[in-house]
Formats: structure tokens, C-alpha cells, sequence
């Protein structure tokens, strides 16, 4: 390991320390896997729902028919506003490979908040180790966004709990005054309490659903129709859910809080602790964590590696689920032969 000053802002002075990387490793040598995976199809649904209980926390899960028991379990994190939905395809590309198990967290898709539960990201990541504590065995940990953040998190409090972590545009600290992270900026105040209710009037379902692909992805014109309207009646289940836009709100101020945390308590700080094999992948086009994040994020890691999509937003894992189970695989192959 080899200690070094950071000039990036996490706290003046501050040293940090960063792995040794081999010559031989570049931190961009992200190898794709030539194995055979199954045809991509963009008509499936999302994968069936169940209630499944695990570590004492009983959470909503959407799981992918794997190869068996025998195999390992790969467990996918949502984003903010997001849901185990977010994983359909990449679930479908790996589910020859794993056991697939897309989480909804406590207050999100189809899992109710327990009374008292707080949203912030401590919590959320204690429920995360909670669940993962009461299956078989380390399991490969996918994150995308806020669920990056906590897969981080959960990687650095619990490494025996995790085999592999793949994060997609995680969202470490970015605080960056961008107008772009807002396809409406009206669009935050329809989940606000009291006015959200007038404000949502004005945007129907579908509406609140295309400016939600606009601000996600680099082309949503490359989004199936069918996939709109998924996305569509999702909109509108959570926006009958009680709880919903509560616990969105609240997540959103615990995420922010976390990242105005004092530098020594920084997810920074959290980065350079994980020891698994870590795969890093970021869209060059991502508006709501900016890629210039991705280089530091990989190269703090210990194990880290970095591939970045071009004409790829913020979910790769919708966009580009072909090239991100090729990487993900090629990471385990490696991993496998010693060479990560």
C-alpha cells in the first residue's frame, strides 16, 4: 500500500491511502467475457416477486430461475427512486451464472417501511448486511446509484459477506451545481408533502415516467415502447403507495447528508477498505453522478477496475446489460485465474 495526498476535496491535508496497482495492471484493463450468453430479449417482463425473509428482514425480491443451490448468489441494490425492476436484463444475461436476487429496499417497490425505520444511509446499509447475513455463503454484490453507495458500504463493514462488487455510476459524494440533474425541476416537488399533490396533477404517469428516462438515460428514444409502459404502471403503483413518497424524500435528504459528512466519516473514507474483486462501470454521458467521479472511485478500490460506456446515462445496466454481463463475467473469470 502506498500513502499519498489527495488533491481532490476530501479534506485538506488529509492523506490517503491508495493501493499499489501492478505495472501490470491497468486500472482500465477491464476484459469482456467471450462466453455464451443467452439472447437478449427486451420483451420479458419483470422477474417474479416474492416476499423472502432472510436475516430476520422480511423484504420484497424479484428472482431470476438460476442454475441452483449449488451455485453462488448474486444480490443487485436499486437506486434512489428505483426498484428490483431496474435489474430485469442483467438478471436475465447472469442467471445461468447465479442465483439472481434484486432487492426492493424499505420503502421502495413492493417492501413497506417497518415502523421507525430512519432512511438514512446507515440504515440502509445495516439492512442490506442484515439480509445478506441470513443467506448461504459470500454473494456477488451489484449496486447501482445510491445502491452503489451502499454496496460500498456493506463491502467495507462486512467483506466476508461479499464475493465480487460490481457498482454502476455509484453515488459516492458529487455536490456539483448541475441544472442538468433535473429534466423538470419541477419534477422533486411532485413527491413533496402538502404542495406534491398539486404539482403531480400536472404531470400524468407517463409523463413522470419519460422525464425520469430523460434524466437517466443517453437515449431513451432507444427504449422499447413496452418498456415505457412498465415503467408507466410502476409510476403508477408507487404513486398509490402510501409510503412511497416519504421515504423517497427522507432518502434523499439521508443521501445528501451523507455526503456533507466531515471528511474523516467521508464514503471516500469507506472506498479504500474493500478487499473484494471490484468492477467499476460509469457512463460517459451521466447526469446525475459525473463520470469524472469514476476514476478516483476505482482507483481507491484495492481491487478495483473501471470500464466506462460511451453513450451510456446513468443505469448501464438498462442501457448496455449485454456489455456490463460480459464484464461482470470477464471480472469473475479473472478473478478465477488469479489475474484481478
Amino acid at each position: 500500500m502506498t500513502t499519498v495526498s489527495s488533491a481532490a476535496p476530501l479534506g485538506a491535508g488529509i492523506p490517503l491511502t491508495l493501493p499499489t496497482r501492478p505495472r501490470t495492471q491497468s486500472l482500465t484493463n477491464v476484459p469482456l467475457s467471450t462466453a455464451t450468453l443467452p439472447a437478449l430479449d427486451l420483451t420479458i417482463p419483470p422477474w417474479p416477486g416474492e416476499m423472502m425473509t432472510s436475516g430476520g428482514l422480511t423484504l420484497h425480491v424479484r428472482r431470476a430461475p438460476g442454475p441452483g443451490p449449488a451455485a453462488p448468489t448474486a444480490v443487485f441494490v436499486h437506486g434512489l427512486g428505483g426498484s428490483s425492476t431496474n435489474w430485469t436484463d442483467l438478471m436475465g444475461q447472469l442467471a445461468s451464472r447465479v442465483n439472481c436476487i434484486a432487492l426492493d429496499l424499505p420503502g421502495f417497490g413492493r417492501t413497506a417501511p417497518p415502523d421507525g425505520y430512519d432512511f438514512s444511509m446507515t440504515t440502509h446499509t445495516d439492512t442490506v448486511v442484515r439480509f445478506l447475513a441470513g443467506l448461504d455463503g459470500p454473494v456477488h454484490l451489484f449496486g447501482n446509484s445510491m445502491g452503489g453507495a451502499i454496496a460500498l458500504a456493506v463491502a467495507a463493514q462486512r467483506p466476508d459477506l461479499v464475493r465480487s462488487m460490481t457498482l454502476i455510476s455509484p453515488a459516492v459524494p458529487d455536490l456539483r451545481p448541475d441544472p442538468r440533474r433535473c429534466a423538470n425541476p419541477k419534477l422533486p416537488l411532485t413527491y413533496l408533502p402538502v404542495i406534491g399533490r398539486r404539482f403531480r396533477s400536472r404531470l400524468t404517469p407517463r409523463e413522470q415516467s419519460l422525464q425520469i428516462l430523460r434524466l437517466c438515460f443517453a437515449q431513451p428514444g432507444l427504449i422499447p415502447e413496452h418498456r415505457i409502459d412498465e415503467g408507466v404502471r410502476e409510476t403508477i403503483e408507487r404513486n398509490g403507495l402510501p409510503y412511497y413518497r416519504g421515504a423517497l424524500a427522507a432518502t434523499t435528504i439521508g443521501l445528501i447528508r451523507s455526503w456533507l459528512v466531515p471528511a474523516n466519516r467521508s464514503l471516500w473514507r469507506v472506498v479504500p477498505k474493500v478487499t473484494a474483486p471490484s468492477l467499476v462501470v460509469w457512463g460517459n454521458q451521466d447526469r446525475l453522478v459525473s463520470v469524472r467521479k469514476a476514476p478516483r472511485t476505482a482507483q481507491l478500490l484495492q481491487r478495483g477496475r473501471l470500464l466506462v460506456l460511451p453513450r451510456v446515462g446513468h443505469c448501464a445496466q438498462i442501457e448496455r446489460p449485454v456489455t456490463v454481463a460480459r464484464a461482470v463475467l470477464g471480472m469473475w473469470e479473472s478473478v478465477d485465474r488469479d489475474r484481478w
